[in-house]
């Protein structure tokens, strides 16, 4: 075989992620599972062709430059900014299924209801005014969790909670079925899920059709003193109206990891409302070497003609 025949073979991955200080840990962990590969970063001026290329809030030039690409990888299980961009139709949008995040946001829901169910923000206050009352124990079967979305995310959430036995029950676009788990679908399984949950979990990828789906009607179908709990994406709640129910004792509080703007402004009403906790968007973050692994396998199996897990239906958002 040739030298130029075999330089001819060597996959070309075009990498770019628009947090410059997670470069090199991508990089070296790129280079080290894909060792027979040019791995480079995209540096503007880069229209070179290239077969894969990953990327995590890639600028416009990087993605329409003629490349010859045989799939984008989306570096997140969340693709609503990807999708936002003039992708071409004919090149597959990859996402990652997991990446390790499932399980922290497993972690994060289970924390933010029990801190709920258990009433520790009400014992928080009682040591902080030095008051010793026991509060009475509520009825876990009937303190119902609504998950909206059931995907990767949603299904390990439901599993967690199951483990402390809550009855769980989800929402969805359309039909789905998981064991143990009442599911509802549409419009009108929409209503019947948040008349009967204490706490709403919204983990809902964002599309059009999910793009404020906590407003106050909806908010309103919930029954009184219910928590909110959001790990997907900001625009999914309508803040000011979150915000109003809160204040009129409609809902007991919220437990926020994303916002329509972030950081949110020091100015913004929710950091002076107690009865919200706000954290980074940190519910869940991608670990790399995970994703790396399977970005590694599915680059495998695509270049064996094979089907991988993950291929985004952009008609559908997700």
């Amino acid at each position: 075989m040739t030298q130029s025949a075999t330089k001819m073979q060597i996959l070309r991955i075009l990498f770019y992620s628009a947090d410059p200080e997670s470069h090199a840990e991508w990089l070296l962990l790129l280079r080290t599972s894909l060792p027979d590969a040019d791995v480079r970063l995209w540096q503007p001026g880069d229209n070179a062709p290239a077969d894969y290329a990953l990327v995590w809030q890639p600028p416009a030039e990087l993605l329409q430059a003629p490349r010859a690409l045989k799939a984008i990888f989306n570096l997140g299980a969340g693709v609503d900014a990807i999708l936002k961009q003039a992708l071409p139709s004919d090149i597959p949008l990859i996402r990652i299924d997991d990446g390790a995040m499932a399980i922290q946001m497993a972690e994060y829901v289970t924390y933010g209801v029990l801190h709920y169910f258990r009433q520790f923000d009400r014992f928080a206050q009682q040591a902080r005014d030095q008051h010793w009352i026991p509060l009475p124990l509520r009825d876990k079967a009937q303190f119902r969790i609504g998950i909206l979305g059931l995907g990767v995310l949603g299904s390990r959430i439901a599993k967690a909670l199951q483990h402390f036995e809550f009855p769980v029950q989800a929402w969805t676009r359309s039909a789905k079925q998981i064991p143990d788990v009442t599911t509802f679908h549409g419009d009108a399984g929409l209503k019947q899920l948040l008349a009967d949950s204490n706490v709403v979990v919204c983990c809902l990828p964002l599309t059009g059709q999910t793009r404020g789906v906590l407003n106050r009607s909806t908010l309103e179908q919930l029954p009184p003193h219910s928590y909110v709990i959001n790990v997907a994406r900001g625009a999914h709640i309508i803040q000011d109206d979150l915000l109003a129910l809160i204040r009129s004792g409609h809902l007991a509080g919220a437990m926020l990891d994303v916002f329509d703007q972030e950081p949110l402004p020091p100015e913004h009403p929710l950091w002076h409302e107690p009865r919200v906790t706000i954290t980074p968007h940190i519910s869940a973050k991608t670990v790399y070497a995970e994703s790396v692994r399977q970005i590694t396998r599915k680059i495998a199996a695509l270049e064996r003609g094979e089907n991988v897990a993950g291929l985004v239906e952009r008609s559908r958002g997700y």
